[in-house]
C-alpha cells in the first residue's frame, strides 16, 4: 500500500470521526435566533432583596441541628432574579424562571459573537417535580429540540467537569420534597439539614486561594492599624490603598479579598461567621474609619465596594437602596448622602472586579477621600418614610431623579470613575 493511499484513508477516517461534531455545530448555528428569548436588564429589585433576607432569616443554619426537617417557601420571583443574576455574572447572558401548572421552566439567552448580525442562542428547559427533585421533561436550543435524557446527561457532565459532583449529590440527598405552586407563585422545598451543606456553600463561595488572600489581607489590616490609638478617627482612604496593595500584584482576587476584610471590620460582622478558620487570626485594633469625617459613609462605601467586587453592581445597588428604605422606616432615616457613598463604593468595586489598570495606577499612590467619593454636601438627609414620600413619592418622581442625577454628575466628575 502506497504512502499516499495510507494518508488518504487516514484523512477519510478523521473526517468520519469529526463529521458528527461538525454536523452538530452546523445544526446549532443554523438554529440561532435573531430575537432573544429573554430580554431584560441586570437590575435586582428591592422586593427580591427583602425576600432573600426573609428566607435566610427563617432558615438560618446557626439555629438548625443535624437531621432537622424544614420547609422553605421560595417566591418564583426570587428564583427568577437569582437565575438572571447568575447568568449575567457567569456568562454575560440573561435568564428567566416561570411556573406553569406542575412544571417550571428556565430560559437562558446568550448572544453569540463572531456570526453576522445579532444572533442569539436561546435555551429552554422544562422541569417537573419527580420523586422529590426536578426532572427535565423538555429542552431545546433555539428551534432545535434536545432529548430530555441528553439534557440531563449534559447537565451532569457540566457539574462533574466543574468539580461539584459530590456537592451536588449531597444537596440532592438533602431535599425530600419539591412542589411547584404556580397559583401562589412559589416553589416549596422540604429538606433535611446536614452541616455539610454549609461547608458546601463555603467551598462554592471561597476557593482555597481566596482564603489565603483573605488571611493575608486580615494580617495587613492588623499591621496598618497598629500605629493608631484605640478609637482614633482614621480616614478610610489612608487604609484602603495600602491594604489593597498589601500583596503587591493588585489582582482582582487580591483586591476583593481586601475589600471583604475591610467590610467585615467596618460592619463588625466577624469573618469567622463564613470562614471558621478566621477565628484564629489576630484581630485588628479597633479604630473609627471615616469618609469625609463620617463613619456611616465609610461603611456604605466599603460594603458597596465589596458587594460589587464579589456579587456585581446590580446586587450592590439593590442592597444599598434597600438599606436606605429600611432606615426611613424606623432606622436612621433615608440619606441621599449614604446613597452617594453607596454609588461611589459600587463604582470602586466594579473597577476592582474588572481589573482596571486605571484603578491599579491610582492605588500605587496615596488616595484622598475626595478622590474616592463625591462631595456629600447638600444631599437631603435624614428623611423619615413620611418625609420621603411627601418629597419624592415612590422614588419615581422628577424630584427624586433630580437628586440621583446630581449624585451621578458628581461621581462622573471624579477622575477615578471617568
Amino acid at each position: 500500500m502506497t504512502i499516499g493511499r495510507v494518508l488518504f484513508r487516514a484523512g477519510v477516517t478523521a473526517a468520519l470521526l469529526f463529521l458528527p461534531i461538525v454536523l452538530a455545530v452546523a445544526l446549532v448555528v443554523a438554529a440561532l435566533d435573531q430575537v432573544p428569548l429573554v430580554s431584560r436588564g441586570e437590575t435586582i429589585s428591592q422586593a427580591s432583596i427583602a425576600e432573600a433576607r426573609r428566607l435566610l432569616a427563617s432558615n438560618d443554619p446557626r439555629r438548625l441541628q443535624k437531621g432537622d426537617e424544614r420547609t422553605a417557601v421560595i417566591p418564583a420571583a426570587l428564583i427568577d432574579a437569582a437565575i438572571n443574576h447568575l447568568a449575567s455574572r457567569s456568562m454575560g447572558a440573561r435568564g428567566a424562571f416561570f411556573l406553569a401548572d406542575d412544571t417550571a421552566e428556565v430560559r437562558l439567552t446568550v448572544r453569540v459573537p463572531g456570526v453576522p448580525g445579532p444572533r442569539y442562542m436561546n435555551l429552554r428547559t422544562v422541569f417537573e417535580a419527580a420523586a422529590g427533585e426536578p426532572r427535565i421533561v423538555k429542552a431545546s436550543i433555539s428551534s432545535l429540540p434536545i432529548p430530555a435524557v441528553l439534557a440531563e446527561w449534559l447537565i451532569a457532565l457540566a457539574i462533574r467537569s466543574a468539580g461539584f459532583a459530590d456537592d451536588w449529590q449531597v444537596a440532592r440527598q438533602a431535599i425530600v420534597r419539591l412542589v411547584f405552586e404556580p397559583d401562589q407563585g412559589n416553589v416549596e422545598v422540604s429538606y433535611i439539614w446536614q452541616p455539610g451543606l454549609l461547608e458546601q456553600a463555603r467551598r462554592l463561595a471561597f476557593t482555597p486561594q481566596d482564603i489565603i488572600l483573605i488571611e493575608a489581607a486580615q494580617s495587613a489590616l492588623t499591621r496598618l492599624l497598629d500605629p493608631y490609638a484605640n478609637r482614633a478617627n482614621v480616614p478610610v482612604s489612608k487604609v484602603l490603598a495600602p491594604l489593597i496593595a498589601c500583596c503587591g500584584d493588585l489582582t482582582p482576587q487580591e483586591s476583593r479579598a481586601a475589600l471583604l476584610v475591610l467590610a467585615s471590620y467596618l460592619t463588625g460582622i466577624k469573618l469567622a461567621v463564613v470562614l471558621p478558620e478566621a477565628a484564629k487570626w489576630p484581630p485588628p485594633r479597633r479604630v473609627q474609619l471615616t469618609l469625609f469625617g463620617r463613619h456611616d459613609s465609610a461603611q456604605h462605601f466599603v460594603v458597596s465596594a465589596a458587594l460589587a467586587a464579589w456579587a456585581g453592581e446590580p446586587a450592590a445597588n439593590a442592597v444599598g437602596l434597600f438599606k436606605e428604605i429600611q432606615d426611613s422606616r424606623g432606622g436612621s432615616g433615608f440619606s441621599f448622602a449614604d446613597l452617594a457613598a453607596d454609588r461611589a463604593g459600587t463604582r470602586f468595586g466594579e473597577l476592582v472586579a474588572g481589573g482596571s489598570m486605571h484603578l491599579e495606577n491610582a492605588l500605587r499612590r496615596t488616595l484622598t477621600d475626595a478622590e474616592l467619593a463625591p462631595s456629600l454636601d447638600g444631599l437631603p438627609e435624614p428623611l423619615s418614610a413620611a418625609d420621603f414620600k411627601h418629597r419624592f413619592g415612590a422614588g419615581e418622581n422628577a424630584a427624586y431623579r433630580q437628586v440621583t442625577t446630581e449624585i451621578e454628575r458628581r461621581l462622573a466628575a471624579l477622575p477615578l470613575y471617568r
